[in-house]
């Protein structure tokens, strides 16, 4: 099936699979317009990690970590209705009438965002709401103004998503997606800053989302603010090269021990590594390997404070939430453009 989704260009598989071309060392999306390789010079997987883990690269005609996961032009125009829309609750009926399907938007956004379509604008007018209360408007105002025929609905669906009353001052974190030639990131960011930055496939990605929301006493909602698109922003100018410092602000609650060692990596320069005992010597007790490697484990900002320059004393690949493979990449990605500028 999938090779034959392969050979049709089939746009619907694409983010499905990918598939690993021997032949040439690449791996693609469906839509891939290259000559199409024979079945036996081919391997499929399920996610861009598995891929990188064999040792294929992504193919520079599909952009497979990408367009993967880039939006459909469906899910584009109803995000481009959301933003010119504003607050405004957006029917089926109204996708309808402009020949958007609410059923593939239901299913694209159940899948890259874990809640639907409906679901997301929910949050977003939330999130717009919040702001509007902070500033002094009415409860009332704006829940007629966020598309609610009642107080009490508003009000209810305020606390369902925020954990407070419209009358109360709520805390939350919002959620924003953005796609990176390593595959999708998450930033979740508070009002003071980036608060997790981490590839959607992370195994401990749930347990790092209940955790920020303990910590912060906030629930997570879909949105953005300045802190997330800073970071989206800074993220692409990394990947392309043309950044090798952040300026992001970040609100990372931790022990005063696990602030001091993230603090310690962010030392770790653009194309350097360290290890464990480095960093234990840095900080002034050499025998603290164990409980470097743990806070260093319990880093919630991927990239930016840069764990994945941390390897081996022996110059061997440890763990990364990433993958390997990830880290792999990042550091060869680095190297190639500190090289490149050595010689400008």
């Amino acid at each position: 099936m999938w090779y034959q989704a392969l050979l049709s260009r089939a746009s619907d598989y694409a983010g499905v699979f990918f598939v690993g071309v021997k032949t040439t060392g690449v791996f693609c999306i469906s839509t891939c317009r290259a000559r199409k390789p024979k079945r036996e010079n081919v391997l499929f997987y399920n996610d861009i990690s598995a891929a990188l883990a064999a040792g294929f690269r992504p193919c520079k005609v599909c952009r497979p970590t990408e367009n993967a996961f880039s939006a459909p032009p469906v899910v584009e125009q109803a995000m481009a209705l959301l933003r010119t829309q504003g607050n405004v609750k957006i029917s089926d009926a109204q996708l309808r009438e402009r020949n958007i399907s609410p059923e593939v938007l239901r299913r694209w956004f159940l899948r890259h965002h874990g809640v639907t379509f409906q679901a997301y604008q929910r949050m977003l007018r939330v999130n717009t709401a919040m702001q509007e209360l902070k500033s002094g408007r009415k409860a009332i105002e704006t829940a007629y103004d966020s598309g609610y025929d009642s107080l009490s609905g508003f009000g209810y669906t305020f606390k369902k998503l925020t954990g407070r009353a419209p009358t109360q001052r709520a805390q939350v974190i919002l959620i924003q997606r953005f796609t990176t030639p390593l595959g999708p990131m998450f930033v979740c960011a508070t009002e003071n800053g980036v608060c997790l930055l981490e590839f959607v496939d992370r195994r401990a990605l749930e347990t790092e989302f209940s955790d920020i929301q303990r910590l912060f006493d906030a629930r997570i909602i879909a949105g953005e603010n300045r802190h997330t698109r800073q970071a989206e922003k800074e993220l692409g100018e990394y990947f392309a090269g043309t950044r090798q410092r952040f300026t992001l602000t970040l609100d990372t609650p931790g022990t005063a021990f696990q602030q001091h060692v993230w603090q310690a990596l962010g030392c770790v320069g653009y194309a350097g590594v360290s290890h464990y005992g480095g960093i234990a010597a840095q900080m002034g007790n050499s025998k603290a390997v164990r409980a470097v490697a743990s806070a260093t484990g319990a880093n919630r900002i991927a990239i930016v404070i840069p764990c994945h320059r941390i390897i081996g004393k022996d110059g061997a690949m440890t763990g990364y939430g990433g993958g390997i493979a990830r880290k792999k990449w990042l550091l060869e990605h680095e190297a190639k453009y500190q090289q490149s500028a050595e010689l400008r």
